[in-house]
């Protein structure tokens, strides 16, 4: 009897904070309100507690299912939103179209960054040639936390006098709304739309090596090209699908990590789940012991010689920004007299 009760309480504590988080979280009042909401919900948990101590335990475990039906009733029906007064950084998806071996992004993000929130620019269309894709790179983004950073994706293209001089960098964040700030709780509480943005690699890397004053790690990829060019128009593909049908961020298994992933197994068949999906922050491990990384290295080689935060905070205002960060970086060197950066063969 007592291992019984101990599993009742156990699953009243367990449903009781799970309906009070989502209700902290997504019911549509007031904070205040909001409150009162949670706290009525955790003083009818409470009086099912009771009532299953006082030896009713069936009448119990019907009250706290209806309680929990009634709740999950209002979850099911919430629905990810197409137009609310987004942010401005996440104000438009990585929309385009190829025509032949043109592929124009509608909007990417092309922001000078003053500080966390304040910034000038536009959002710019442009047209990127297939045929000069020459380079993957993976960038993370980390704030102190272990095992969690940001994951940013970057595709380098080879002008015609044969620099890898033209970069568009995505990212998978959650859409917030302009009066909202970023919680990795409300990520599993459906607060937050998802989001894939295209920005110009001076904005997406200078915001947080630069002005969040995060530590920024860039590490080449060696995918072939055609998969690289199938990760490109996957992440395309993906913004032009949120753009009719938007979904929510989730903080595990929708965040910039996951997503990532799923792409690639569409494109190299028999990839396996690993835990440090879960923790972006160990995602170059990950590509490391599966060939994706530049051989030769150990990962913490890798991850000392990536190290690109002190670079980009030096070449701030530099419109060499992208070849200045990726020098000493393995898989690029350059040719200090021609002044062109090159990629090493993969």
């Amino acid at each position: 009897m007592a291992l019984l009760d101990g599993l009742l309480f156990l699953v009243v504590l367990m449903a009781t904070s799970w309906g009070a988080l989502a209700l902290g979280h997504r019911l549509p009042f007031p904070r205040p309100w909001r409150w009162c909401a949670v706290g009525l919900w955790m003083l009818a948990a409470v009086s099912w507690w009771l009532m299953a101590w006082q030896g009713a335990r069936l009448g119990s475990l019907l009250g706290m299912g209806v309680q929990m039906a009634v709740l999950l009733a209002w979850w099911r029906r919430l629905t990810p939103a197409k137009d609310l007064d987004w942010a401005e950084d996440v104000a438009h998806l990585a929309t385009g179209r190829v025509e032949g071996e043109r592929l124009t992004l509608d909007h990417v993000r092309h922001f000078d960054w003053q500080a966390p929130g304040v910034a000038t620019g536009s959002w710019e269309r442009r047209t990127y040639d297939l045929e000069r894709l020459s380079a993957l790179d993976l960038f993370v983004s980390n704030w102190g936390r272990p095992g969690i950073a940001h994951v940013l994706i970057s595709f380098g293209f080879t002008g015609r006098d044969g620099q890898a001089n033209d970069f568009v960098t995505f990212s998978v964040e959650v859409r917030r709304e302009r009066h909202e700030r970023f919680s990795e709780i409300g990520g599993f509480f459906k607060q937050y739309e998802l989001a894939i943005i295209a920005a110009d690699e001076r904005d997406a890397v200078r915001l947080r090596s630069n002005v969040r004053g995060e530590r920024v790690t860039l590490y080449h990829v060696t995918l072939a090209s055609e998969a690289r060019r199938r990760l490109l128009l996957e992440l395309v593909g993906s913004a032009n699908d949120l753009a009719c049908e938007p979904r929510f961020y989730h903080t595990i298994t929708a965040n910039c990590a996951t997503l990532v992933f799923a792409m690639m197994r569409r494109i190299i068949e028999g990839l396996p789940l690993d835990h440090r999906l879960l923790l972006s922050g160990l995602l170059p491990g990950y590509v490391h012991d599966h060939g994706g990384l530049v051989e030769g290295y150990r990962l913490s080689e890798l991850r000392r010689l990536g190290d690109i935060t002190e670079r980009a905070r030096q070449a701030h205002d530099a419109p060499d920004f992208s070849r200045q960060i990726r020098r000493g970086v393995p898989g690029w060197y350059d040719e200090m007299d021609s002044q062109r950066m090159t990629r090493l063969p993969s």
